[in-house]
């Protein structure tokens, strides 16, 4: 058998992912080598980095299109590795818009492609079921209805559970003193958490105005707004965004920053899944460009872009999209939460609803242990 494979990601999210399968793949098989797209977590795991993902920090259709020759050059160069590794394998994780591309690339050359955290087809690519089933070999899903939905266009989708699930639970937290001490936090002081995504693109546009009201909050309701930054932009860009203001900027602590805060302004996506896992009130931003965001608006069947409300097929969180994400529509939404105490609790009340449904782990299958067996039968 081949004992290389490659695995792609183009996202934090996915980096922390994929990081952990890696981890997992060497338990059971020391010696297999991996490289491919990855970002910090993914390399320290033991992989070969060709790009990270730091160099996939761009959002929306129009961005896309900016940078198509940088995206060609990728793929071209990822098939070559393929090619003179004599790779067998690809593991695709999430990041459909670069992943299901490349996929009918891989299967031109028949290269067996296992696909981990489905691109969210429920949501926006109905119509690509069909495609997706010629080019995927197994697609291994994260939320228990995706099974159904999938088998609903016949293809076999196999429950493996949510990742975060397991990850928060084996989580080593620093305290809340230490945390405190380590970010130079006020200790008499809650926080306010604004987490603005992970996208250079994404902060530029939502940060100043979340910033804006989250310092009239704090003003209100003596609080301290950190602003969660994520490892693949420098502090430096932050502050450039955000100049001449005095919040703090915690870097690669965001589960201590979820436990420890009282109230958190999220940009959507799988950060919105955590903050759910522990219990954080807070509500959804969303901003792109116009262009890309009346495209979506066509393509995307939801009643909401939330995780948390997609995955309790309730709604929960208050979501703000596009033009609602001001500073002043912001602030109104977030101080009707902390004037009111019993609107928190019952916040709080509801959003254990999303451990208990992604907890439901009795049919899900060992994913390490399937990718495994294929890799061998390749």
């Amino acid at each position: 058998m081949s004992k290389e494979i490659l695995i792609i990601a183009g996202e934090v999210s996915g980096d922390m992912h994929g990081a952990e399968l890696i981890k997992k793949l060497k338990l059971f098989e020391p010696d297999i080598r991996v490289s491919g797209v990855g970002g910090d977590l993914m390399i320290a795991a033991g992989m070969e980095a060709f790009y990270h993902i730091k160099d996939f920090s761009f959002l929306g259709i129009t961005e896309v299109l900016k940078h198509l020759p940088f995206i060609f050059r990728v793929q071209k160069e990822l098939l070559a590795q393929i090619e003179e590794r004599k790779i067998k394998t690809v593991i695709l994780i999430d990041y459909p818009g670069f992943n299901l591309n490349f996929a009918k690339k891989l299967k031109k050359r028949k290269i067996k492609v296992l696909y981990y955290i489905s691109p969210q087809l429920w949501a926006w690519g109905k119509h690509r079921v069909k495609k997706m089933k010629k080019l995927i070999d197994r697609l291994f899903v994260v939320f228990p209805f995706e099974v159904d939905f999938f088998k609903s266009h016949g293809i076999k989708a196999e429950f493996v559970g949510h990742p975060l699930v397991e990850r928060i639970d084996n989580y080593n937290f620093l305290s809340r003193e230490d945390f405190f001490k380590e970010n130079f936090l006020e200790p008499d002081k809650e926080i306010l958490l604004i987490m603005p995504g992970s996208r250079e693109h994404e902060v530029k546009l939502m940060l100043p105005e979340l910033t804006k009201a989250g310092m009239n909050l704090s003003e209100e309701f003596n609080l301290q707004v950190v602003i969660s930054a994520t490892e693949n932009l420098s502090l430096d860009f932050y502050k450039s965004v955000v100049p001449g203001l005095e919040v703090r900027i915690v870097v690669g602590r965001n589960y201590e920053l979820m436990k420890y805060s009282k109230f958190g302004i999220i940009k959507s996506g799988t950060s919105t899944l955590e903050a759910g896992l522990f219990n954080l009130p807070f509500i959804v931003v969303y901003k792109t460009s116009r262009l890309t965001y009346l495209i979506a608006k066509k393509l995307v069947s939801l009643h909401s872009l939330s995780l948390v409300n997609i995955v309790t097929d309730k709604k929960i969180v208050e979501e703000l999209i596009q033009d609602e994400v001001n500073a002043e529509k912001i602030y109104t939404v977030v101080a009707n939460y902390l004037r009111d105490d019993e609107k928190i609790f019952k916040l709080k009340e509801e959003l254990k609803s999303v451990k208990k449904t992604l907890g439901e782990n009795e049919s899900k299958v060992d994913l390490a242990a399937n990718i495994l067996s294929e890799i061998n039968a390749a």
